[in-house]
């Protein structure tokens, strides 16, 4: 390991101390050992520089605090006292947009924080709360500095309060590019969005060996908290791709698609895409017969801006879509049922990831427009047991707690409480839509018409006649396509060609909408 020490001073003047210096700072930027970065690369894993320069516009990058070195002693620490400490800290942009990130240097110290290591992490936090500007962490380390004990724990507390400080504050992204586990995991959960990498990146509160011996359950790391297991299961990974330079581009991505703080609008870039252009595709893509799927993400893509938008957990609660896009270059959040994964019903896991995107979308300022296409909420003792109460509940309150823009509507089916709950106009969105192929209703025609017509049925010659004729008559006399517009419950009935017009159209009215909440410490949402 170089030292000052074992660099040439030179003369004792200001060139021999510049050159002194351009030699540290080759050291510090050569990192520790062409055989600990050998290593690094034979794991699949790029360097923490290497990382940082994909992540940031290039030559943008200002690094703080790289001579930073630990002031440990003990177990052998004192002869081990490496430039940065192991994590590298500082600001850049990304597309000319102020980004500050700090990366684990996993060649030093396997990228575990120690008492030095936590205070640059502090630092380059407060930076960016106090700057306005997103944070994003590139994770890759061992978690605590056993060494230095419970300093590296302390350290971990700055962080998490740090996170819960910014949150809703200044947009939070950590990358998973290596392990993390025990209480490293809790900061990544604590921000806005996780990505992880395939293979090389995993995360668990404990590992392996503590689950086998704990419970003598055998599984692998990746088997364990892997990206795959995080993004489809757990629901911790909002994306997971197959490489690290992919997974650092949809970050550029996704931070073009946020505001720097709360203070602030998300970027509006020019569009060439008409704001009148019809949308006659939609008319065969969804069928208007309610109990035929479709795919919801063609409707999404026949609505935005040039097809293209960004769906956060795309492989989690895959009943419900929730995507960043653009209207008329416009960032819009947007949350629809997919028909096409349990005929789109809301579940445990559906309300939580819808809830969680609300709540960020209201957070830094995207409007949000929902695509409704749900008949309920999915039925069973596990849904009941498993708190289905209080997870709806969460999205309930997100919605009703949003000051955002907020436009709702409705393709086809909207029954019961998933009506209400998916942003109906009496929890207080906006403008509310629907298409000619709507039907508002407590619950389907056949279930209604099997409670209020059950003596009816039961008591005529031909039951199952009886049974269709009053489905048809309940049909014409609740469920008819104008009936909530007739009541005042949809602000119009659409032409589903002029969506993308009408959208646009609502939300350039919307751009200046304000409200205010009541004074309060904070609300007290359902867990």
């Amino acid at each position: 390991m170089t030292t000052v020490e074992d660099v040439p001073a030179g003369a004792n003047d200001a060139r021999g101390r510049v050159a002194e210096l351009h030699a540290i700072r080759e050291q510090v930027r050569r990192g520790p050992s062409e055989r600990a970065t050998e290593a690094q690369r034979a794991k699949g894993k790029l360097t923490a520089r290497e990382r940082i320069e994909l992540l940031l516009d290039e030559g943008s990058f200002n690094e703080v605090e790289p001579l930073r070195r630990h002031r440990a002693t003990g177990f052998g620490l004192e002869a081990k006292k490496p430039y940065t400490d192991g994590v590298i800290t500082g600001w850049g942009t990304v597309h000319g947009r102020t980004v500050f990130t700090y990366a684990h240097d996993f060649r030093i110290f396997g990228g575990a924080l120690g008492e030095a290591h936590a205070t640059k992490i502090h630092k380059i936090m407060d930076m960016a709360i106090q700057a306005g500007a997103p944070l994003v962490s590139l994770n890759d380390g061992a978690g605590a500095r056993i060494q230095e004990g419970v300093s590296a724990l302390a350290g971990y507390g700055g962080i998490f309060q740090r996170n819960t400080k910014a949150s809703g504050v200044i947009p939070q992204i950590s990358v998973m590019l290596g392990p993390c586990a025990g209480g490293a995991a809790y900061s990544p959960a604590l921000t806005d969005f996780v990505f992880m990498v395939r293979e090389t990146s995993q995360m668990f509160i404990t590992g392996p060996d503590v689950v086998r011996a704990v419970t003598g359950e055998e599984i692998t790391q990746n088997g364990l908290g892997g990206a795959d297991v995080h993004a489809e299961t757990s629901g911790v990974a909002h994306f997971a791709y197959d490489d690290e330079a992919t997974c650092l581009e949809e970050v550029r991505y996704l931070l073009s698609l946020l505001p720097a703080n709360n203070r602030e609008n998300p970027p509006t870039v020019p569009c060439e895409d008409p704001a009148d252009r019809s949308g006659d595709a939609l008319l065969d893509l969804v069928p208007a017969d309610g109990n035929r799927p479709y795919d919801m993400r063609k409707v999404i893509e026949e609505i935005v801006d040039d097809g293209e938008f960004l769906e956060v957990h795309e492989r989690w609660a895959t009943n419900i879509i929730c995507a960043l896009s653009r209207l008329d270059g416009r960032v819009v959040g947007i949350i629809a049922n997919q028909p096409q994964s349990l005929a789109g019903v809301l579940d445990i896991e559906a309300s939580e990831k819808s809830a969680r995107f609300v709540q960020m979308c209201d957070a830094f300022n995207i409007p949000i427009v929902t695509l409704l296409d749900v008949p309920g909420f999915l039925p069973g003792v596990s849904q009941e047991h498993g708190g289905i109460i209080r997870h709806g509940a969460k999205l309930l309150y997100a919605y009703c707690n949003a000051t955002v823009p907020r436009i709702s509507l409705v393709l086809r089916k909207a029954y019961g409480g998933a009506y209400i709950v998916m942003d109906s106009q009496s929890i207080g969105a906006d403008l509310t839509y629907a298409w000619p192929t709507n039907e508002i209703a407590v619950m389907g025609a056949e279930g209604a018409a099997n409670v209020i017509f059950r003596k009816q049925i039961a008591e005529a010659d031909d039951s199952e006649a009886m049974r269709v004729r009053m489905v048809k008559e309940y049909k014409s006399e609740l469920m008819h396509p104008y009936y909530a517009a007739e009541r005042g419950l949809v602000d119009d009935v659409i032409d589903p060609a002029e969506t993308r017009h009408t959208l646009i159209r609502a939300l350039e009215m919307l751009r200046t909408k304000h409200a205010d909440l009541p004074a309060r410490k904070h609300g007290n949402p359902p867990q």
